[in-house]
């Protein structure tokens, strides 16, 4: 769960972070996806610790 929650998150800030810099379309599901990708890891490697500890 907190790997689709981190992808969510990430596609939001992404496309929110294209929108603040004035992109199109096309910018805002780059920005998205890449933000989508980085978020979901950060979140795989958060689950692996607390799986890890617990």
């Amino acid at each position: 769960m907190i790997v689709l929650a981190g992808a969510v998150l990430g596609a939001f800030i992404g496309a929110a972070t294209a929108r603040r810099h004035r992109g199109q379309r096309l910018d805002m599901l780059q920005y998205g996806a890449g933000f989508a990708i980085a978020f979901a890891l950060l979140g795989l490697f958060l689950t692996i610790l607390l799986e890890r500890l617990l």
